[in-house]
């Protein structure tokens, strides 16, 4: 236990501990040269009691405790009797002298400690231990399996991060950022996949769980880590997002990072696992935080001096939004930085009343914040706009029907691009009448529906309405439609229920054609697009400078096609931003009024 007198641990080659009996002889020495059996008497009666109280204790908690090895031999042995031995000697303690039980218990004390400090291997076990482990499992079964109130609600985080060959985690900012929102403590587990089967990849397993409980120690995380081995990272990241937790100690957030390199086409697999994972978090109805630009985000030895966390608030999805810049702020990285809330209304509002309800709403849940109404004008599509969804559906065909290297993949795409805007300097896009019919048929239940639902703008709490419906063969024209952004109960979004306008079979045909034609692009596509455009134009114009940005993350696509066109609309919605957190509620957060 102690490397000073570990010289006395060494005895004759017959086993007598000659230097221990030694050292035992120096210490009864000292006791004879006090020369007073009365000074003498009070501290070995301490040493005595203490010791039979000790084994009283010992024998009450293992018959607690249940544990197996415990087996007395005494035929009418009960834990109360132990318990009165171990009362008696105290009592006898504190009525022969006082201080020196105090200061016999302060010894005790200090020498467990010290044997717990330095970790050392003892054959009689842990009673300490064993007392935790099972009021762990008392917690656990008292702990309800549904969901906690909404008082007692808080992000309970599956961090899933990625190791490099050498199982090393490839973005260690991640668990810096989750040391930084758990100041709302609760549960925190840190989880990667290692591809392969578990008899060939264990070890390789055992280095990543080393790897990650270093990292995790080092950034202050208290939580656990989690290894999962599968045939590949699809099904381990689904295993873990199933599996995780324990009882009614389970995760309710998952952390992950932005797939940088989604674009290359050797890497497709990453975001298709991406999107995977979104689909399966909502089904799960569990909230999903994505970090993006995780490279940029601070360490825990930094300090912002000062900024804003700005929250777009574009959706009502049940305050958590507001609950993360509020927990960020606890942390002394972003402790001084102020929290802005922005919420998109339309010219047609009323931007006043909105603004006043806002900080109404922030008031009662206490939370200071400034909040600042941003209306957007109903402007035509831009000719940037169709150039970018133009080019969002036509990369995908052209390098499929293309074998090319790196380099002629960028040179063809950057020709796609010129060639889009000399078509936009001969044809004016905000004045294009486009002939569309618009069939009155409805999908069938339980049909995929042929095109995909991304859903930039969506209130959860707003009473959808049907568009009118329109006879076959009818012309309409396309004009810019109204995209409602604003938070409040009161506006809805009538992308999700109006009517599909495939183009025509013609049009089919032509659609990934080399030479651009405006009026053969999916205009559903081209909406969504202007949408995300013009948001992250007025994102970039308040926000550029922010700390931290918050806003929602759309949905995935129901059609699975659309997977690569998400993946563009979520590019465009946070480019030219330093760090963003995209929030996906999962429907059961809440954050209330009361305390």
């Amino acid at each position: 236990l102690s490397p000073h007198i570990q010289v006395f641990g060494h005895g004759k080659a017959n086993g007598e501990p000659t230097w221990a009996l030694l050292l035992t002889a120096c210490i009864c020495e000292i006791g004879i040269l006090i020369a007073s059996l009365d000074e003498v008497a009070p501290i070995l009666s301490m040493f005595f009691l203490m010791c039979y109280m000790f084994v009283n204790l010992a024998c009450a908690v293992q018959t607690l405790l249940r544990t197996p090895n415990w087996r007395p031999r005494f035929r009418y042995y009960h834990w109360t009797l132990s318990f009165l031995g171990m009362s008696l000697c105290l009592a006898l303690m504190f009525i022969c002298s006082w201080y020196y039980a105090l200061v016999a218990m302060l010894i005790a004390g200090l020498i467990y400690k010290y044997i717990e400090y330095r970790g050392a291997e003892k054959e009689w076990g842990d009673g300490i231990r064993g007392l935790s482990l099972s009021a762990a499992r008392y917690a656990l079964l008292r702990l309800e399996e549904g969901p906690p109130h909404t008082k007692n609600w808080r992000p309970q985080l599956l961090v899933l991060v990625r190791g490099d060959q050498e199982q090393n985690v490839v973005h260690p900012q991640l668990l810096s950022f989750t040391s930084q929102l758990k100041a709302g403590k609760g549960l925190t587990i840190v989880a990667s996949v290692l591809e392969g089967t578990f008899l060939d990849n264990h070890p390789q397993a055992q280095r990543a769980e080393e790897s990650i409980r270093r990292l995790m120690e080092a950034e202050k995380v208290k939580g656990f880590c989690q290894v999962v081995i599968s045939s590949n990272l699809r099904d381990g990241m689904s295993h873990l997002i199933q599996s995780s937790g324990l009882g009614g100690l389970q995760h309710n957030t998952v952390l992950v990072g932005w797939p940088r390199s989604w674009r290359q086409k050797e890497d497709h697999q990453t975001w298709r696992n991406f999107i995977e994972l979104v689909r399966e978090t909502t089904a799960g109805h569990l909230a999903l935080l994505v970090a993006k630009n995780v490279a940029m985000f601070p360490g825990n030895q930094e300090r912002f001096s000062e900024g804003h966390i700005d929250v777009w608030w574009i959706v009502h999805d049940g305050g958590m939004l507001m609950l993360l810049p509020f927990l960020l702020r606890q942390h002394k990285v972003w402790r001084k930085c102020k929290m802005r809330i922005f919420t998109v209304a339309q010219m047609d509002d009323n931007s006043i009343q909105m603004k006043k309800d806002l900080t109404t709403f922030l008031y009662h849940l206490r939370i200071t914040a400034e909040v600042e109404v941003v209306e957007m004008h109903e402007s035509d599509i831009s000719a940037y706009t169709y150039e970018k969804t133009l080019v969002m559906e036509q990369r995908s065909q052209i390098l499929k029907q293309m074998h090319l290297t790196k380099n002629e993949r960028e040179r063809e795409i950057q020709s796609i691009t010129d060639e889009s805007r000399g078509s936009i300097r001969r044809k004016n896009p905000a004045n294009t009448r486009l002939r569309l019919n618009v069939p009155e048929e409805q999908a069938a239940d339980g049909e995929e529906k042929p095109e995909e639902e991304v859903q930039l703008i969506h209130d959860k709490n707003a009473t959808t309405f049907s568009s009118s419906s329109q006879s076959p063969g009818d012309e309409v024209e396309a004009a810019p439609e109204k995209v409602h952004l604003t938070w409040t109960k009161e506006k809805s979004v009538a992308e999700k229920n109006k009517s599909k306008s495939p183009v025509s079979p013609e049009g089919i045909k032509d659609f990934f054609n080399m030479k651009p034609e405006w009026e053969n692009l999916n205009q559903s596509n081209v909406r969504r697009m202007h949408t995300a455009v013009k948001l992250n134009e007025v994102i970039v114009k308040k926000s550029q400078d922010a700390k931290l940005v918050l806003l929602n993350m759309p949905g995935p696509p129901r059609n699975r096609k659309g997977d690569e066109n998400y993946m563009e609309f979520l590019e465009v919605l946070t480019e030219h931003l330093d760090r963003v957190l995209l929030v996906r509620g999962g429907g059961r957060e809440v954050i209330t009024i009361y305390s």
